[in-house]
């Protein structure tokens, strides 16, 4: 939560600047970016606007983790972030059923458009899916690499950098599923298809064709891989970009206009479109003897007629004449070089600006919502994305910096009108009185410019319109009488002498809301104008390009009313999309780049400091801040505090407003630094909640002790029961398995015993199975009483009785034992010791049965002779 990080405040700021003590200092505010910054700590919240910081790296802090985190959680419960904005209006369209709109400001390279982009993927990762949702989430995503292709340029600030605004509803079912989309585009810089500042580029489509398109496609457009060869390309010096891959990114073109449902006819055709346009960069003119241009050469025609679908005659006509209706009748009058060179730029914008238009109405073809089978559209509810221009400020402010400014000051006129409205609505809901906000009113800025009669744009509009020579500097001249007196606008005519050093005669200053800004007249009338010759328009309208004929309707032709100049068409169009955003319930992201390096943790303070006031942050938060700091429902205040008071700890009972009234009394807290509303406190100082958030951090530590002692009894006192349950079970099983072993045991004493007497009464009959174990037993017990008792020597006659079953094979072994003991000592009879036995033998034959005729004498020699 918000809150768990302010005891870290003084290493990584605060998560909402409106808790800034001193909120009144832009000092304090950047240091605090600075502080979160440092620690990659990017997103940063003023109230419910998100502050983002461009990191120029990669934080691994969008994954589908991250994504899971923030869905469907409450909008302070986690760390700011883009996807906590997306959250949030994706549930309340989903709750309130209102429109929501996400607006993202910011200058180029300050990270907007890849913020439109994340929003996306979030969206398409979280909502509900079916199979014709996973197509509208498909083309919604795979539409951003085709307008960035067509609308994005190299710039000395951005290497990718959108030079137009978009505005896009993402359309939801009542399930809360993507069914849809539309986009609106707004003021595509057509300038630099013809004319790009040294350092910068065309638009992408152009190199990733040149890098990516495979050799036969080039083959027939006519084009050369070299982007040195083609005078449109060759203007900034910058045709190879380190950070972008052309031929990667042609790959992801080419697969999202096939996701999108161009048909490869479509595809063709666009290509032909982009490859003319090089081609007629191409075209030189040079001068005859009247001083009439012609063409240089007749090559490029050749292309241009093939490529366009169009007659080479007309076309070559077109480019060198001009033809004008007067009273009805029509002159053709050659074109000098400058004209010539004029009208081939002129053609070449028109071409591109209404083929970007066309693409784009050709994309909100394939998101348009699909009809049900009644030919009912579903009920649906949008979420728009606007990802425009910011405010700009360079050393050369043109005509497209007043137009963008201009847009910036209609926005930041929304963006502090609905802020305090949202802030009043919310003090009127919680019965709080309301108190008047001062702040800076820009709604004298924005009359200035587009006032009827008597605003900028409507004195250039009288300058292109009027017959006369009118030029730039009669534009000047009619601005300095009309609206000389204005506060907010000067020039070098009525400034003073100290002022005019800082201003050339061509300018004019408008103090903005953002600062003082110097625009520079030159080209302010051709650009507004944005004039196309008449038979340029005739000879394009005959193309046999179908995008071509679409783009240059043939009614345009016949139409007698004169078009709308490109400062009304804008103004109209910013018109609309006030209407637009002021039905929406509206979001905000402010983009801040960090350095114009584009260096990772680099932190340009100077540079930071003028986005913070053309964003006007420090605006939006003293609005803000006008009156309370911090609000919250009684709920979430009172579980998160409700420890560092006794009555309310560790459980209230009673109503939750009484519950947090009893809290900050016992807090202390006095009476103005704080309101009770309906169903929110309202605290109005950031040191009143600092000081009750570092009271709970002390009372954390009181808290964890008590828990960590109970924890280790009770853990200690479950670790016992079960020790005490496993002894348990082991005593059991042992006891178990020693009466299984002692019943085993018992049991085989019975059998054994049994079959043993068994076979004892049926001794006598012949083998059975009932005296087979008693035999068996008799036999073994016979035949182990031998293995121990058998006869020494042959001498000794001794031999067990065998039982009457064994008689017979005892008589066998008796015998087999003898001849074993004869043969043994038959064998260890030396030839001496056998040759007195023989002799004994004979002697003892001799003397048989006549020993006891001997004398004794004699018949103790015969004796121990025969021995």
């Amino acid at each position: 939560m918000m809150e768990s990080a302010l005891t870290a405040r003084d290493r990584v700021g605060v998560q909402d600047f409106v808790l800034l003590e001193n909120y009144t200092s832009e000092a304090a505010f950047i240091e605090n970016l600075r502080k979160r910054f440092k620690e990659n700590l990017i997103y940063t919240y003023i109230g419910s606007v998100l502050v983002s910081v461009n990191p120029y790296k990669d934080l691994e802090i969008y994954s589908k983790q991250h994504m899971e985190r923030y869905r469907g959680v409450n909008f302070y419960e986690v760390s700011p972030h883009l996807y906590a904005v997306a959250d949030n209006s994706y549930r309340a369209l989903r709750t309130e059923r209102r429109d929501q709109c996400i607006l993202i400001s910011g200058e180029s390279g300050a990270g907007k458009t890849e913020a439109s982009k994340k929003i996306l993927q979030y969206y398409a990762v979280t909502c509900p899916v079916s199979e014709r949702v996973e197509t509208i989430k498909d083309r919604l995503l795979q539409s951003n690499p085709v307008l960035e292709a067509f609308g994005n340029a190299k710039t000395l600030r951005n290497d990718n950098s959108s030079r137009f605004g978009k505005y896009m509803d993402v359309q939801f079912d009542y399930k809360g599923a993507p069914v849809g989309g539309h986009i609106l585009n707004y003021l595509l810089e057509k300038s630099r298809v013809v004319h790009q500042n040294h350092g910068e580029r065309n638009f992408h489509i152009f190199y990733q064709l040149l890098e990516g398109g495979d050799d036969d496609l080039l083959r027939r457009l006519g084009l050369d891989r070299n982007a040195q060869q083609y005078q449109y390309l060759i203007k900034g010096q910058c045709a190879k970009v380190s950070s972008i891959n052309d031929k990667n990114d042609w790959k992801m073109v080419r697969k999202a206009l096939s996701v999108i449902d161009f048909s490869d006819n479509e595809v063709e055709e666009l290509l032909n479109i982009v490859a003319s346009v090089l081609h007629l960069g191409n075209i030189q003119f040079v001068s005859d003897e009247q001083g009439n241009s012609q063409l240089a050469t007749e090559t490029q025609i050749k292309y241009l007629a093939r490529l366009l679908g169009v007659d080479g005659a007309s076309l070559r006509e077109a480019l060198t004449h001009k033809k004008i209706i007067a009273k009805g009748e029509e002159l053709i009058s050659p074109l000098n070089l400058d004209q010539a060179a004029y009208a081939r730029d002129a053609l070449s914008k028109a071409v591109y600006g209404r083929t970007f238009t066309w693409l784009v109405n050709k994309i909100n073809e394939s998101l348009a919502l699909q009809e049900n089978g009644l030919g009912i559209k579903k009920s649906t509810t949008v979420i728009g994305l606007l990802d425009i221009y910011g405010f700009e400020v360079f050393q050369h402010n043109s005509f497209e910096q007043f137009c963008i400014n201009y847009c910036n000051e209609k926005l930041q006129q929304l963006f502090i009108e609905l802020t305090l409205k949202s802030e009043q609505e919310e003090y009127e809901s919680e019965g709080i009185a309301w108190e008047p906000v001062t702040y800076f009113n820009n709604k004298i800025i924005c009359d200035l410019v587009e006032e009827k009669h008597k605003g900028i744009i409507s004195v250039l509009d009288e300058e292109c319109l009027r017959p006369g020579d009118a030029t730039d500097l009669t534009f000047l001249e009619k601005l300095e009488e009309t609206i000389k007196n204005h506060p907010h606008f000067l020039t070098h005519k009525l400034a003073d002498q100290k002022t005019r050093k800082t201003m050339s005669r061509e300018d004019f200053r408008l103090l903005h809301y953002a600062g003082e800004v110097n625009y520079n007249v030159n080209g302010f009338l051709d650009k507004n104008n944005d004039l196309l010759f008449r038979n340029l328009k005739e000879t394009v309208s005959e193309s046999e390009n179908t995008i071509l004929n679409e783009c240059f309707s043939k009614s345009e032709l016949t139409d007698k009313k004169r078009p709308e100049t490109a400062a009304t068409q804008f103004k109209n169009s910013l018109a609309k999309l006030m209407e637009i955003l002021m039905s929406k319930e509206p979001s905000y992201i402010r983009c801040i780049k960090p350095n114009d390096a584009k260096q990772a943790g680099r932190f340009d303070e100077v540079l930071i400091r003028h986005q913070v006031k053309y964003l006007g942050l420090m605006e939006n938060l003293r609005v803000r801040r006008a009156g309370f700091a911090y609000r919250r429902k009684y709920e979430i205040f009172l579980q998160r505090y409700k420890s560092l008071c006794p009555a309310t700890w560790p459980n209230w009972n009673g109503r939750l407003a009484d519950g947090v009234s009893t809290l900050v009394k016992h807090l202390g807290y006095k009476p103005e630094e704080y309101k009770m509303g309906r169903s929110k406190i309202f605290i109005r100082f950031p040191k009143t909640l600092f000081a009750t958030e570092d009271a709970l951090e002390v009372r954390k530590q009181s808290i964890a002790t008590k828990i960590q002692a109970v924890w280790r009894g009770y853990h200690q006192h479950q670790k016992f029961l079960t020790m005490k349950r496993s002894a348990i079970g082991v005593q059991s099983w042992w006891r178990g398995v020693l009466g299984r072993r002692k019943a085993a045991r018992r049991k085989w004493a019975a059998d054994t015993i049994r079959r043993f007497i068994k076979g004892f009464i049926y001794r006598q009959a012949p083998r059975c199975p009932e005296n087979e174990y008693f035999v068996d037993y008799v036999r073994y017990s016979f035949l182990m009483k031998l293995k121990r008792s058998l006869p020494k020597n042959v001498l000794d006659k001794s031999w067990p009785t065998p039982p009457p079953a064994l008689e017979e094979a005892s008589e066998l072994l008796r015998r087999m034992c003898m001849q074993n003991m004869v043969r043994t000592y038959c064998k260890k009879i030396s030839p001496d010791w056998k040759q007195q036995l023989e002799q004994k033998v004979v002697a003892s034959e001799i003397f048989k049965d006549k020993k006891r005729q001997l004398p004794p004498e004699c018949a103790k020699t015969v004796c121990q002779l025969a021995t």
